[in-house]
């Protein structure tokens, strides 16, 4: 409930400052710390673009909508570290940067990833987890306020415990932390919707994309899962986003 508290109240100050702005309030509810990640895709740019968070803390991401949409993505990384040098690296979903902010840089696969597309002038909002690129967390999105069609989205079973070894990515202890997509494992046409499986009447569900889907029914598990895995919120909500939830 506090969680959501800290939207509505949010929302009030922007509201009455005239401010059209969207608060992602994100939370880590894993038992080890995380390093979300944000990344602007196109509109203005996000209030961060990567942070650390400890078990059970929060931290809100703002981005002001204008004229035009805005449209982006969020992603949570794991077993961070710096080496001697300062270099920022994670074991999973690193974005490159060798920083804890990702500066314009997007997750590397595998990842949960949590898609927006916001709209002007307090449209209609777009949203989804996308697995196309892999899965390292579970993760749920809520919108908090909104006027019609919203409702949470979730996948919060582990698809590392089923992951096939061909698809695991595993720490130097052997435990598996990531699973990849078979595009990526494989980078055939098929898996990758490319070439002449790059049409929605060509590229179906695969073996390995029906485990994803299995585990994260409101996912989307590969290139033309959208039909099953978009959500519509409209009317200027904000968001909440949970790992591990």
């Amino acid at each position: 409930m506090a969680f959501q508290m800290q939207l509505f109240r949010l929302s009030i100050i922007f509201s009455i400052s005239g401010v059209h702005s969207v608060n992602f309030v994100i939370k880590n509810n894993c038992k080890i710390p995380i390093w979300p990640g944000a990344l602007t895709v196109a509109g203005n740019r996000i209030s961060t673009t990567g942070f650390k968070l400890l078990p059970g803390s929060t931290a809100t991401a703002t981005v002001n909508i204008s004229s035009m949409p805005w449209s982006g993505r969020f992603w949570a990384r794991t077993l961070c570290s710096s080496d001697a040098n300062g270099k920022f690296t994670c074991q999973t979903a690193d974005c490159g940067s060798g920083q804890v902010s990702c500066n314009g840089a997007g997750a590397i696969p595998p990842a949960s990833l949590v898609e927006f597309t916001i709209a002007a002038n307090h449209g209609q909002d777009f949203f989804d987890i996308s697995l196309v690129d892999g899965y390292n967390l579970p993760v749920t999105v809520s919108p908090v306020g909104g006027s019609s069609g919203c409702k949470s989205v979730v996948c919060t079973r582990n698809v590392n415990v089923v992951c096939p070894p061909e698809l695991a990515v595993k720490s130097q202890r052997g435990v598996v932390i990531a699973c990849k997509s078979a595009c990526m494992a494989f980078n055939k046409p098929e898996y990758c919707c490319s070439g002449d499986h790059n049409q929605s009447e060509t590229c179906l569900p695969t073996n390995y994309s029906k485990i994803f889907k299995s585990q994260c029914p409101q996912a989307s598990s590969y290139v033309y899962d959208d039909k099953t895995s978009t959500f519509t919120c409209s009317s200027g909500a904000n968001y909440a986003i949970t790992f591990c939830p």
